[in-house]
């Protein structure tokens, strides 16, 4: 299995809404975003699926070397081979590869964040980061791009937060900020054990409306001459936001109890139709 095949599986794995966005691209930039991509799942899974802390930070900390290797020109790992030919080629900062790593380590040790503030600063660097460095993959002209891609990226962690509230309580783990559970008068008690409140309810939709609002915000900043190079990401909205519109009309407060998901032909309809006529 060549490093390219092996980005090409985890991503096809992962059933992921990124996956859908990069079949019309250009081969190598559908090369440099997947490799990018399964970078991203190798460290979260890191998190996710390693049960004990020590062994998960050992693991990170390599990967931290192995960013290393892959700037010095001998990576080891098929993603990071993957990544090697497009790291000089694009430009992609070694900054911020180790920024990914950074906010998937938080994971381990921050299970709530007291305010929303608090909770963008993690957005930021483990979805902004992605953004900016996809937006520089799919090819940038205007700088106001980087500033949309970072929005877009806050946009799309928002709502994978409100798609995964019961998965992620399962985790132990609560994005929601503390104050704003005040605030709404929804105690942890209520998401942990899955109680599914008109106030908690009222929070989520708080919640929907947010993301929303940054995905305008993100949309309105696009310059026109970037549109076309960023359509991957436009495809990438698309599908969060229908999947945010699903949520919204299944009614909020189930996301404690099931996971939305919209099937892979409505995602294949909405990817072909945001890639032809965005």
């Amino acid at each position: 299995m060549t490093p390219d095949q092996y980005c090409e599986d985890k991503a096809a794995q992962s059933g992921s809404s990124f996956y859908y966005s990069f079949r019309f691209l250009p081969l190598e930039t559908r090369r440099a975003i997947t490799a990018l991509y399964a970078f991203c799942r190798e460290v979260d899974d890191v998190v996710d699926e390693t049960h004990d802390e020590n062994v998960a930070r050992t693991t990170l900390n390599w990967w931290r070397s192995e960013v290393g290797n892959l700037y010095a020109g001998t990576p080891q790992h098929p993603v990071t081979r993957a990544l090697q030919p497009h790291v000089a080629r694009l430009q992609l900062p070694r900054e911020q590869l180790l920024q990914i790593i950074d906010g998937m380590e938080m994971d381990l040790t921050q299970a709530r964040y007291n305010s929303f503030k608090d909770l963008q600063e993690y957005c930021y660097l483990v979805a902004s980061v992605v953004g900016l460095l996809s937006a520089r993959i799919f090819g940038v002209s205007d700088d106001k791009t980087y500033v949309y891609a970072e929005k877009l990226g806050l946009a799309f962690q928002l709502t994978n937060i409100i798609r995964d509230v019961g998965e992620d309580a399962r985790r132990g783990r609560i994005y929601l900020p503390v104050d704003e559970l005040q605030r709404f008068n929804v105690p942890a008690a209520d998401i942990q054990h899955y109680r599914e409140s008109d106030n908690f309810k009222s929070l989520m939709a708080f919640q929907i409306e947010r993301a929303e609002g940054y995905y305008q915000e993100a949309l309105a900043i696009l310059p026109r001459p970037d549109r076309k190079h960023q359509r991957a990401g436009l495809v990438m909205a698309a599908i969060y936001r229908a999947t945010l519109e699903e949520i919204k009309a299944d009614g909020p407060g189930k996301v404690l109890n099931q996971r939305l998901s919209l099937t892979p032909i409505r995602k294949l309809w909405l990817a072909w139709k945001t890639w032809w006529f965005a």
